[in-house]
């Protein structure tokens, strides 16, 4: 029988310096409830993820002396004493987290910034971070060391120099090198899955919209929207040449420098139609909220291969609360999946999960329904980047969470067929023998 390993709590000084505990074990959050991380919660902190404080917020931890979850303030005396901070790990993608940082959020003194707060831990055996989290997708091209800057910034220039006069090559060449987004730098690499930003406007006041923010809900957006809409002309100047050539090509409408993209879909299918004229290469993918069940249909006769539609609940009462739909219901949402599948389009759900509340029974059940009437192929388990209180609070829940890989596995168990993932598939990878036969995927 294997050793069980130990896993101490992660803090930081008031400089921002982060150190192992040596009096706390490690612990974590389902919702707002700490506990210890069970071992399957747990793995090695993935290449490519980041440690960040939780200004001015004490951490907690297992007191290995009486097992109770404790909060400390202060450093050891041997360590000079002062004040302590919580520490957070944000996951790369493909990775969805299991447990949420243990920390008193009560006495955090504003709203956190927009990111995927995770449990993290330090093994003392073998001397590496562990984080709270489990592997969901096996894809690996969304590695931060893909994206070398150095590399863009010239392909860049050289591209929006050939289309001087297009203005989404333009919000595209910020989206990458302002924003960073991975999506976008694909785009001038010519590989991989781009975007095309189209919508300036959306019909949701999402709690955590990374684009625009009311204040004071939340912290400010993290990027400015699109302002126009493109032309037909100028989504194809920048699709057509990324789908005729680039390695496993995906173009993508819904991107998070706009509103929603439904709300375009004159001028999506016009889009989507000529550039099935011009070529029959690549994967047309469409992100939207799906709010307008007709749009599904047109957008399925003209041509789109995917569809991933985004949700935070399936139960309509977290959904209206997070994301505060505006001239549509629920119920048009999930009439939006049904038709998806039954347009023969391969429908995915961007889930945005939240440990406490998408491992709820009453979630699960409402999940496992939907699974079942509709027939969706692929579930992206994405992690909710929001402050953690601001979300609990704002969605009001009752009960606790089983846990996150509990809830993976009775889904998987109770429908074989269905897929977790984290990212867009090309046609050709729609449906992979060995996402459809193995559960956990191997880190």
């Amino acid at each position: 029988m294997s050793k069980k390993k130990i896993i101490l709590a992660v803090v930081a000084d008031e400089s921002g310096e982060v150190f192992e505990h040596p009096d706390l074990l490690m612990a974590g959050m389902n919702g707002m409830t700490p506990r210890a991380p069970e071992a399957d919660e747990l793995i090695p902190l993935p290449k490519g993820s980041r440690l960040f404080t939780i200004p001015d917020t004490p951490p907690m931890g297992i007191d290995r002396r009486s097992g109770k979850v404790k909060t400390v303030d202060q450093l050891p005396r041997s360590w000079g004493g002062g004040k302590m901070q919580a520490v957070s790990a944000f996951v790369t993608p493909a990775f969805t987290r299991t447990l949420l940082p243990a920390a008193d959020y009560q006495r955090k003194s504003a709203e956190l910034t927009l990111w995927a707060y995770t449990a993290v831990g330090w093994c003392v055996e073998e001397e590496q971070f562990y984080v709270a989290a489990v592997r969901v997708d096996r894809n690996n091209q969304w590695q931060p060391d893909h994206f070398d800057d150095r590399e863009l910034e010239p392909l860049v220039r050289k591209r929006v120099a050939e289309l001087p006069d297009n203005r989404l090559i333009e919000q595209l060449s910020r989206c990458a090198l302002d924003y960073h987004c991975f999506a976008a730098k694909n785009l001038f690499f010519g590989r991989w899955e781009a975007p095309l930003p189209c919508s300036p406007t959306c019909n949701a006041r999402c709690v955590g919209c990374i684009s625009k923010q009311e204040a004071p809900d939340c912290c400010p957006s993290s990027q400015e929207r699109l302002t126009f809409v493109p032309s037909v002309e100028e989504l194809c100047e920048v699709a057509v040449p990324h789908l005729q050539t680039a390695e496993n090509a995906i173009v993508s409408f819904g991107q998070g420098c706009e509103g929603d993209p439904i709300l375009q879909t004159d001028t999506i299918c016009a889009a989507v139609r000529e550039m099935r004229r011009q070529t029959p290469r690549g994967t047309i993918n469409f992100n939207s909220n799906a709010s307008i069940p007709d749009c599904i249909d047109r957008l399925a006769d003209a041509g789109i291969d995917s569809i991933r539609i985004s949700m935070n609940s399936v139960q309509q009462h977290y959904y209206d609360a997070y994301y505060r739909p505006i001239g549509y219901d629920f119920k048009d949402v999930l009439d939006s999946v049904h038709r998806a599948k039954q347009n023969g389009l391969f429908t995915m759900l961007n889930y945005l999960v939240f440990p406490g509340i998408s491992d709820s029974e009453a979630e699960i059940q409402a999940l496992l329904r939907l699974i079942d009437s509709s027939g969706i192929d692929l579930i992206q388990m994405r992690n909710l980047s929001i402050d953690p209180t601001l979300y609990w609070n704002s969605l009001a829940p009752t009960g606790s969470g089983i846990g996150m890989v509990r809830m993976l596995a009775r889904i998987k168990h109770e429908f074989p067929h269905i897929q977790f993932g984290y990212f867009n598939r090309t046609r050709e990878t729609f449906y992979p023998k060995e996402y459809l036969r193995e559960w956990p995927i191997p880190v």
